[in-house]
């Protein structure tokens, strides 16, 4: 007599049928945030009046913290069954301080360093982001990257290189471009700004893993500290100016889209690695090429078509072999 244990099979389908739904979200989530990424800057572009960018870049900065700070508290409160008798202490809020600090000392480090280097120059050496950010997440995570790993993290250095120095051109002011220059004093402060940006990510990521607490509530903490980071640096910086000044649908658009990416990217660090974020960032340069060329008409040249291979090769080297 066969017994068919239909209990258990019900139970694996249901399993499998699970994980494949996750499998799917995740997939959609990382697809989401490479569109937003790779559409942050035509966003920007599509806010300029004359030519000018009439909005405060630090109040706009400030209200992307306070809307992923109502958010997180949101989804706290609907998630959890009793959110108020979490664990709430200093103990566990202090360290998100630090991340919150260095992101705010790299924001200002970005304006300062124009003063001693092109644009065009800065775009191309802050892709060694990707080299300090690997280092310090092999380092401090423990995380040892094979032979073929560092390949692929080179080769999306490389890929950004490429596009950073020619992917796109805009062939109208092409003839206005400046040349390419970098003081010592710009260099040294690049390395700085590439190893604070790879430190603040890491310790993220490593607070976030080691803190046996729900991700919206350490969202909570992350995002209360950036609030006042950024309020300072907003008053130091303009503090006469009006706050909503400059503000269109375009701007609405931004705050709302890089809101959901900062919390798409506390899953990605929580449940993934920073390593699974440069990959994304990598990948939305791709996007924001295509959308630069629909909807500028700027000229893709054969840095970025070099660019799409490197990424390509990139990711089946570091995801493709098992």
């Amino acid at each position: 007599m066969i017994v068919i244990d239909n209990v258990g099979t019900e139970a694996s389908l249901r399993s499998s049928t699970g994980d494949m739904l996750r499998r799917i979200q995740w997939t959609l989530m990382l697809i989401l945030s490479v569109v937003i990424y790779g559409s942050h800057t035509p966003l920007i572009s599509m806010c300029r009046v004359d030519g000018i960018i009439s909005f405060s870049s630090s109040a706009v900065v400030l209200l992307i913290e306070v809307l992923k700070l109502i958010i997180s508290l949101a989804s706290l409160l609907i998630t959890e069954r009793k959110p108020f008798d979490l664990p709430v202490s200093w103990k566990l809020a202090l360290p998100y301080a630090f991340p919150a600090i260095l992101y705010g000392v790299n924001n200002n480090l970005v304006v300062h360093m124009q003063r001693f280097m092109d644009p065009s120059s800065f775009q191309v050496l802050s892709n060694l982001k990707i080299v300090s950010t690997a280092l310090l997440y092999s380092i401090f995570l423990g995380q040892r990257l094979s032979i073929r790993k560092w390949l692929a993290l080179f080769l999306l250095t490389v890929a950004g290189v490429f596009y950073s120095y020619g992917g796109i051109h805009d062939i109208e002011k092409a003839s206005a471009a400046t040349h390419p220059y970098i003081t010592f004093q710009g260099l040294l402060l690049m390395l700085f700004y590439c190893l604070i940006s790879g430190m603040s990510a890491v310790y993220t990521e490593m607070t976030l893993k080691t803190q046996n607490i729900p991700l919206n509530l350490q969202n909570i903490f992350l995002y209360s500290f950036g609030i006042v980071i950024n309020f300072l640096a907003h008053l130091s910086g303009n503090p006469s100016s009006n706050f909503l000044d400059g503000f269109s649908i375009w701007v609405l658009m931004i705050i709302v889209s890089q809101a959901v990416n900062g919390l798409i990217m506390s899953v990605v660090m929580k449940h993934s690695s920073n390593i699974t974020r440069l990959f994304i960032i990598s990948c939305s340069m791709l996007v924001n090429g295509l959308l630069s060329y629909m909807l500028f008409q700027l000229q893709l040249t054969f840095l970025f078509f070099l660019a799409v291979v490197f990424i390509g090769f990139a990711v089946y080297l570091f995801y493709g072999f098992r």
